[in-house]
């Protein structure tokens, strides 16, 4: 006959509760020790549980972003770009701009940090739970282009206007013909003043209409895009360049030594 506390292994297993079982030796021991109350008992056992469960929650979230790298604001080194004010960004984080449905813009040449920047706030929303996506611009429209040949153009624009928070990366780097301009508009028009998101470009607003190839279309979409915005303007040097140029100072610095 099963004793009770092979039973009760059981029942765990039954009910694929396996932090509870990883830990029910400790969670007894703890108790008999500190003479704690069933209620307590179970508290501490089933919070083992409910951590690991939190932590793939956090985690499936973030994969489910698409993010290019995981890459935080910890190691984004905001000493090398001091226009930026590293208190707005980190108060970015705390989603206070989702709950307002404001987008962020960061505007900058390449290299300075606007894919570090929005990609860390794009993974604090997620790991706070909020439904989060990222994609380059350039494969977006793809998308959207596939998905209007295929006669499914709604559901496409659904699907990526159903996420709290949208990045858009890389708006400005290819040209966008005006068929594929109205494309965006759709999907600027479908999250406007509903949804947040974030963009990185390299083109200022005033060259935007080059970009799309069609200025009423542009201004339309900026209209949508900075009527309830924050533009980041970074003014700073290349972090490629500044590692490329630390990399051949440490290789030079080796051919000295030998």
């Amino acid at each position: 006959m099963n004793s009770s506390y092979q039973q009760l292994i059981q029942n765990l297993e039954y009910l694929k509760l396996k932090q509870m079982i990883c830990h029910l030796n400790e969670t007894i021991d703890f108790s008999t020790k500190n003479q704690l109350s069933f209620v307590d008992t179970l508290v501490k056992l089933t919070n083992y549980e409910i951590d690991m469960r939190e932590r793939n929650m956090i985690n499936s979230m973030v994969k489910v972003g698409a993010f290019p790298h995981l890459k935080e604001l910890k190691d984004f080194d905001f000493d090398f770009q001091p226009s930026i004010n590293k208190q707005q960004i980190l108060d970015f984080t705390t989603l206070r701009f989702i709950e307002e449905n404001e987008n962020i813009v960061f505007l900058g040449p390449s290299g300075v940090g606007k894919t570090h920047l929005a990609t860390a706030i794009g993974i604090a929303a997620a790991k706070k739970r909020t439904s989060t996506y990222f994609i380059k611009c350039h494969e977006l429209i793809l998308q959207l282009k596939k998905a209007k040949m295929e006669n499914r153009l709604d559901n496409r624009l659904k699907h990526y206007g159903k996420y709290k928070l949208l990045i858009i990366d890389e708006i400005g780097y290819l040209p966008i013909d005006r068929e594929d301009a109205k494309l965006f508009f759709q999907l600027i028009d479908l999250r406007y003043e509903k949804k947040s998101t974030i963009f990185t470009t390299n083109a200022n607003f005033k060259d935007w209409g080059e970009v799309f190839q069609d200025s009423k279309l542009a201004n339309a979409i900026l209209d949508r895009i900075l009527h309830h915005a924050t533009v980041i303007n970074i003014v700073g040097d290349s972090y490629r360049i500044k590692n490329h140029l630390e990399r051949e100072k440490e290789n030079a610095g080796v051919l000295i030594i030998q």
